[in-house]
């Protein structure tokens, strides 16, 4: 039997936020990571790891190996938390859609 709709609202909204905290701890590390490894102000950092969190691509060059360096890990890992945060925000869409087809396991 399928949640009642408030129930599935409370659900995904709780995920929801879950999922704006993830991105907010996401692109608060690429920020602290860009501003102490690039020296660049905190408003370039900000629209740095923005854009690679959103798959974009850095906007400033980076000139230092560490930089460099913590920038791939910084895509790499971004790469990886929007597939989480997709996941988290949707999950609740999916559970339901499930449920309602009655494929999932009853025991």
């Amino acid at each position: 039997m399928l949640k009642p709709k408030r129930n599935f609202i409370v659900h995904l909204s709780r995920n929801f936020l879950f999922g704006l905290l993830f991105i907010a701890i996401a692109l608060g590390l690429g920020m602290a990571g860009y501003h102490y490894t690039e020296k660049l102000s905190w408003i370039d950092s900000f629209v740095n790891a923005a854009m690679i969190l959103s798959g974009m691509g850095p906007v400033s060059e980076l000139h230092t190996w560490n930089g460099k360096f913590f920038a791939g890990c910084y895509a790499l890992f971004s790469g990886l938390a929007f597939i989480a945060i997709i996941v988290i925000i949707f999950s609740p869409i999916a559970h339901r859609f499930f449920k309602s087809l009655n494929i999932y396991d009853k025991s």
